[in-house]
C-alpha cells in the first residue's frame, strides 16, 4: 500500500547551523546529545563520531565550565557535523563557546544575567553567524510568570519563551530556534501549539526528562507525534535515560517515518 503524506508542516524561518538548515522546506533534523563530560575530549570525540557514524546530523554538548568551553576547538577538529553548546547561567561560557567555534548556542537568557551580559552574546554570535536556541523548560519558569499563572502553565512557558524571544530581537538577531518542553505531555502540546502560532521561527519538539524504559518511550512518542499531526517541529530529539544514544535516534527515525516525514 502506497505511504501518503497527511502531515502539513507549518512554513518557518530558515536557520542555518554550519552545513544545514534548519526550518524553512527543509527535513526535520534529528538531533542528540553527550552524556560525556565535555573537556574530555577523547571520550566526547569517540562519541560523537559513533553517532555520526550511525546517521546523526546535529550534537548537542553541556558546557558546564571553562575548561568544557575551551575544549570544543579540539572537539571541531576532529569531527564533521555541527555542534551546539548548551549554555547554563553563565554568559561568559557562551562567549568561551563562540570563539572556540561553535556553530550554535543553546541559553535561556532568563538565566544567564542582566540585558548587557545577553547583548554582549548575541553581538558575538552575530559576527560569526551563529544561531541561538532560547530553550524554556517548565521548571525554570521565573517566579513572576508561575506567580502571574497561580503555578506552572503552558501559558506560563509561552510567555517565558516570548520574553526571551524580545531580549534577542531588540539586539536585531533573528536568527533563532525555539524549544518548549516539560515532562507533562499535555502542557508540551500545548505550549508549542501556542507559540507556533505566534511566531515563525523553527521549533525544536521533545519531552524533557523522558525517564527510563516503556514510560519514557510511550510519553516522548505520544507528545512528539501530536506536535507533528499538529505540523510542529523543525528539529526533534528524544531524551530518555540510556547509555546507548543511538536508542533514541532509532525512535525518533521510527516516528518520522510512521508519519511519513521526511529527515535527516
Amino acid at each position: 500500500m502506497q505511504n501518503t503524506q497527511i502531515i502539513k508542516r507549518k512554513l518557518t524561518r530558515a536557520v542555518r547551523v554550519g552545513n544545514i538548515t534548519i526550518g524553512g522546506n527543509n527535513p526535520i533534523v534529528i538531533q542528540e546529545m553527550t552524556n560525556t563530560y565535555t573537556a574530555d575530549i577523547d571520550s566526547t570525540v569517540k562519541q560523537i563520531v559513533d553517532l555520526e557514524n550511525f546517521g546523526v546530523k546535529l550534537m548537542r554538548l553541556a558546557v558546564p565550565d571553562v575548561k568544557s568551553a575551551k575544549a570544543i576547538r579540539e572537539i571541531k577538529k576532529q569531527v564533521n557535523i555541527p555542534l551546539i553548546a548548551d549554555i547554563h547561567f553563565d554568559y561568559k561560557l557562551a562567549l568561551i563557546s563562540i570563539e572556540s567555534g561553535i556553530d550554535k548556542l543553546r541559553i535561556n537568557p532568563g538565566n544567564i544575567g542582566n540585558p548587557k551580559n545577553i547583548a554582549k552574546v548575541v553581538s558575538a554570535a552575530k559576527e560569526r553567524g551563529i544561531p541561538i536556541r532560547i530553550g524554556v523548560n517548565s521548571g525554570s519558569l521565573a517566579k513572576k510568570i508561575i506567580k502571574k499563572y497561580g503555578g506552572i502553565t503552558a501559558e506560563g512557558m509561552v510567555e517565558s519563551a516570548l520574553e526571551e524571544i524580545s531580549l534577542l530581537e531588540k539586539n536585531n538577531f533573528y536568527d533563532i530556534i525555539i524549544s518548549l518542553k516539560s515532562s507533562d505531555v499535555n502542557m508540551t502540546v500545548e505550549a508549542n501549539k501556542i507559540l507556533s502560532s505566534r511566531v515563525d521561527y523553527p521549533i525544536h519538539i521533545g519531552i524533557t526528562e523522558s525517564g527510563y524504559g516503556q514510560d519514557g518511550i510511550i510519553r516522548s512518542i505520544v507528545g512528539i507525534g501530536i506536535l507533528l499531526m499538529n505540523g510542529i517541529g523543525d528539529t526533534i530529539r528524544i531524551s530518555l535515560i540510556t547509555q546507548d544514544r543511538k536508542d533514541n535516534i532509532k525512535i525518533c527515525r521510527e516516528i518520522l517515518e510512521k508519519f511519513n516525514i521526511p529527515y535527516i
